[in-house]
């Protein structure tokens, strides 16, 4: 079992710039692939990026490639999202989420635990 925390959300101007992070409970923690999913409201949750458990691979979804990193931090049990170059159309909610067999590529399938998610308002 992992309980996932996500914190960092707030209203960020577009164009700018912002970290959000997640901090996972259990002792397996580099075991898990972990990624960042989002969700508007009417909308399907929407994979954002994942990175495996070393941290030595990483996937992003197209419409966020180039502007978002997703890095982790074995030692704390984190794994952060930072998103560069923001825009009105990333206003969502952000879900961290982990799996313990899932690859970077089949984490936008779905994965086993889920945060409950923090708020990113972009005001354009």
């Amino acid at each position: 079992q992992v309980q996932l925390v996500e914190s960092g959300g707030g209203l960020v101007q577009a164009g700018g710039s912002l970290r959000l992070s997640c901090a996972a409970s259990g002792r397996t923690f580099s075991s898990y692939t972990m990624a960042w999913f989002r969700q508007v409201p009417g909308k399907e949750r929407e994979f954002v990026a994942a990175i495996s458990g070393s941290g030595g691979s990483t996937f992003y979804a197209p419409s966020v490639k180039d502007r978002f990193m997703i890095a982790r931090d074995n030692a704390n049990n984190k794994v952060h999202l930072l998103m560069n170059s923001l825009k009105a159309d990333d206003t969502a909610a952000y879900y961290c989420a982990a799996d313990p067999t899932r690859t970077v590529v089949a984490a936008y399938y779905g994965m086993e635990y889920w945060g409950k998610g923090t708020l990113v308002t972009v005001s354009s």
